[in-house]
């Protein structure tokens, strides 16, 4: 698994450091969708938030993990497993008004929006709030 994780971090164009890896092996292996600096934080304890902020800003740069504005105005990531970090074609995440959780659902993707004539779409984020099976159950 160290092979794999080091594998991404160089196909990504970043240097392998022992801390860039126990970020990268811990957001993929424990971390479940999408997480903020302090749910990352509870992780890896061992670890100053300052160094995790850079190291999460890095990944953001590099496609390793993408941004969520889920509309808390807290900053939260998710995983890209996407090949070859292609974001063209972003998924929607969805805001449990329950409980609070943002969920990544990959499997849907964001729809095409016809733009005006002279407008390019650069980016897109698309963020359904409701409930999450979990709630959505009780």
């Amino acid at each position: 698994m160290s092979a794999e994780i080091e594998g991404l971090l160089v196909e990504a164009g970043i240097r392998v450091t022992a801390i860039r890896l126990l970020v990268l092996r811990t957001i993929r292996d424990e971390v479940e969708g999408v997480f903020s600096l302090a749910d990352l934080g509870e992780k890896l304890s061992s670890v100053d938030e300052s160094t995790l902020f850079r190291t999460l800003t890095l990944f953001s740069e590099r496609h390793l993990v993408h941004n969520v504005d889920d509309g808390s105005g807290v900053a939260k990531y998710c995983v890209c497993r996407c090949e070859k970090h292609d974001h063209t074609h972003g998924h929607i995440h969805l805001t449990c008004t329950r409980c609070h959780r943002t969920y990544c659902l990959t499997g849907v993707m964001i729809p095409a929006v016809a733009l005006p004539s002279g407008f390019v779409a650069e980016e897109a984020e698309y963020v359904v709030k409701g409930c999450c099976p979990h709630c959505a159950g009780r």
